[in-house]
C-alpha cells in the first residue's frame, strides 16, 4: 500500500511540475519584480530568420598562418560585439576568408567600417615621426567634449605610452600631433601644454556613431593581416518574417499529431511518452540557448524537428518491446522492466550512430551545416536521456501506482 501511495504521489508530482514548467517556458512568468522569461525571448536567432549583413572579408596575402588567421578572427569577433550584436556568428573557410554574419543589422558599409579596417592607429609628430601606436593604448571609450558638445575617443595609455607621449608633448607644445588611423588623418590637434596623465581623446567624429565606431576599432587592436571585401550584401527581415511562424506551426502541428498518435496506438505509455517528450523539448532548448549560447537557423530548426522524431522513435521501440512482453503472458510491471532491457541496445545503437555523423559535421561542415548538425546532436543527447530516464521513472511509477492494471490499455 506504501508503494502504490508513494508511487502515486511521485507520478502526479511529476506530471504537474512537467506542464508547469512547460508553460512557464513557452509563455513566460512575471511574480512582482521578478521576470521568467520564455525561451521564445532568449533564443537568438541567426541571420536566414532575423536578417541583416553577410560579409566574407578575404585574407590578403600568402602563407598567412593558422595563428594569425586565429587572431584576426577573434578581433573581429571584438568589433563585431562592439556593434552590440550578440547573434553574430564569425567562421574561418577553407578558402583563407573569413565569413561574418551580424543578424539584426542591415547598414551593410557601416558594418563593413567597423569590421574591415587594419585599424594601425599612429600618432605623428610635426616631422611625420611616429609618437605613439595603437600598442600604447590601453584602453578606447566614447565620451562627450564639454565645450564644443561634440563626441570624442578617450584614450588611456599604458606605462610606455604614458611615457612616450610626455616626452611627445614636451616636445612639441604649441606644435600639431596628427593622428592616423590607417593612413587617414582622424584629427590634428595643436598641443596645448605637456600631457603627463596617461590620456588623450580624438576629436572629428561627425556623431556618437561613428565615435563609437573608431573606439572600437582602437580597442580591438589593429589586424595583423589586411582584408579585401569578397561578398557584401544585406538580408531583409522579410524572409525571418514569413520563416519564423510557418517553422512554430509547422513544428507544433507535427508535435501535436505525434502526440495524438502516441496515445491512440500506445494507449497509457503514450501519454507518458507525451510527458517525457515535454521534458525532452524543455531540456533541448534550455541547454541549446542557456548552455550553449546557441544561434538558432532555419536548418537548425530542421535538426531539432529530425531529433524530436528521434526521441519518439526511441519510445515506440520500448513501447514495441513492452508488447511483445505481454503477448507472452508477463505481468505488467515484468514487461515494462523487460521491455526496457530489450530496447536499450537498440536505441544506444542508432542515438549513437547519429551523435557520430552530427559530430562529423560539426567538424567538417561550415556555417549552416554547423548549426544544423548542433541541435541535431544536442537533441539527440537530450532524447537518449529522456528515453532512458525519464520515461521509465514515470512509466514505472505509474504502473505501481495501479491505477490501470489492464493490459490492453498499455497496447497489448
Amino acid at each position: 500500500m506504501r508503494v502504490k501511495t508513494k508511487s502515486r504521489l511521485k507520478f502526479i508530482i511529476s506530471s504537474v511540475l512537467i506542464v508547469l514548467f512547460a508553460y512557464i517556458l513557452s509563455s513566460g512568468l512575471i511574480v512582482g519584480d521578478y521576470k521568467i522569461s520564455s525561451i521564445g525571448e532568449i533564443t537568438k536567432l541567426g541571420l536566414d530568420l532575423k536578417g541583416g549583413v553577410y560579409i566574407e572579408e578575404e585574407i590578403k596575402g600568402d602563407n598567412v598562418s593558422k595563428e594569425t588567421i586565429e587572431r584576426t578572427k577573434q578581433l573581429i569577433e571584438l568589433r563585431v560585439n562592439a556593434l552590440g550584436v550578440n547573434e553574430s556568428v564569425v567562421t574561418v573557410t577553407q578558402q583563407n576568408r573569413i565569413r561574418i554574419e551580424i543578424p539584426g543589422v542591415y547598414d551593410a558599409e557601416n558594418a563593413l567600417k567597423q569590421i574591415g579596417k587594419t585599424g594601425k592607429l599612429t600618432f605623428r609628430g610635426p616631422n611625420n615621426d611616429i609618437v605613439i601606436t595603437g600598442e600604447d593604448i590601453k584602453d578606447a571609450t566614447v565620451g562627450v567634449n564639454q565645450q564644443t558638445n561634440q563626441p570624442v575617443v578617450q584614450l588611456k595609455l599604458n606605462e610606455a605610452g604614458t611615457k612616450k607621449f610626455a616626452e611627445a608633448t614636451e616636445k612639441y607644445v604649441g606644435q600639431v600631433i596628427s593622428i592616423y588611423m590607417d593612413e587617414e588623418l582622424v584629427s590634428a590637434p595643436v598641443v596645448k601644454s605637456v600631457i603627463t596623465t596617461g590620456e588623450a581623446i580624438i576629436e572629428g567624429s561627425k556623431d556618437i556613431e561613428e565615435a563609437k565606431r573608431l573606439a572600437g576599432i582602437i580597442k580591438s587592436g589593429a589586424l595583423p593581416v589586411e582584408l579585401v571585401p569578397a561578398t557584401v550584401k544585406t538580408i531583409g527581415p522579410s524572409l525571418g518574417a514569413d520563416a519564423i511562424p510557418t517553422s512554430k506551426k509547422a513544428a507544433t502541428i507535427g508535435i501535436a499529431l505525434m502526440m495524438l498518435f502516441m496515445v491512440i496506438y500506445y494507449r497509457v505509455p503514450g501519454i507518458i511518452a507525451d510527458l517525457a517528450l515535454a521534458v525532452y523539448i524543455m531540456l533541448t532548448m534550455l541547454i541549446f540557448t542557456t548552455v550553449l549560447k546557441a544561434t538558432l537557423t532555419l536548418p537548425g530548426i530542421a535538426g531539432l524537428l529530425l531529433s524530436i522524431g528521434m526521441a519518439v522513435d526511441a519510445n515506440v521501440l520500448i513501447f514495441e518491446r513492452i508488447k511483445e512482453e505481454l503477448k507472452l503472458g508477463k505481468s505488467i510491471r515484468t514487461a515494462v522492466d523487460a521491455g526496457f532491457s530489450r530496447a536499450l541496445p537498440s536505441i544506444l545503437d542508432s542515438n549513437i550512430t547519429t551523435i557520430i555523423a552530427g559530430l562529423v559535421l560539426m567538424w567538417l561542415g561550415a556555417g549552416q551545416v554547423k548549426g544544423f548538425a548542433l541541435t541535431l546532436v544536442t537533441g539527440v543527447v537530450c532524447s537518449l536521456f529522456t528515453a532512458i530516464t525519464v520515461t521509465k521513472f514515470l512509466l514505472k511509477n505509474f504502473v505501481n501506482s495501479n491505477w490501470i492494471d489492464n493490459q490492453k490499455m498499455y497496447g497489448a
